[in-house]
């Protein structure tokens, strides 16, 4: 673990600057990894690596993104990581889950899945018929919009975040867009 003796090519400016964005990348993180814990350590690896390499960082562009991008990028390399791990199975606690049937609540007599991190972070801020939305919409399309709508970054910046073209950038946002507005109305027909 380096300590701030060891980042004292880090300027204050740069620091304050960075640290700035500590909450919006933290909820970058937990849509990523969906824990609070895992998100916690993606944004402490994020920074340490946002740190190390401050000398690379372009004064006047924009730093926000160059976090985000290196958020993304450390998510991505660990989901890979994570991937070519080996993984051990206790048998006796698959047993024990599946006698325990899916995770849910009853409500209703049905059975209701159990809240993820993310959806309970997005009730609080949204709208229940936004929210329901949101979710529905798959991975790919609600981060493209989540990243432009919500986070304000440009296409450009989002395309070098996600690393795919400007294009498909473009087109998720434009088709994310679309699968809300037509969400939110058959919601609203629905309800009417």
């Amino acid at each position: 673990m380096e300590t701030r003796e060891g980042l004292r090519g880090v300027s204050a400016s740069f620091e304050a600057e960075a640290l700035a964005s500590l909450d919006s990348l933290y909820r970058a993180a937990r849509r990523l990894t969906r824990t609070p814990a895992d998100a916690e350590d993606l944004v402490q690896e994020m920074y340490l690596k946002a740190f190390r390499a401050a000398d690379q960082f372009e004064p006047g562009t924009n730093l926000r993104a160059w976090l985000f991008t290196i958020l993304h990028n450390t998510a991505r390399n660990r989901a890979r990581d994570r991937a070519r791990d080996t993984v051990e199975i206790d048998s006796e606690a698959v047993d024990r889950a599946a006698d325990l049937g899916p995770p849910g609540r009853m409500v209703g007599g049905a059975l209701e899945a159990m809240d993820t991190p993310e959806s309970l972070l997005l009730r609080d801020t949204l709208a229940p018929e936004l929210q329901a939305a949101v979710d529905a919409m798959p991975e790919a399309f609600r981060e493209a919009v989540w990243l432009r709508d919500v986070e304000e970054f440009s296409y450009a910046e989002i395309a070098a975040m996600l690393s795919i073209p400007l294009g498909t950038v473009m087109s998720r946002i434009s088709r994310g867009r679309q699968m809300l507005f037509d969400r939110l109305n058959h919601m609203r027909s629905v309800n009417a």
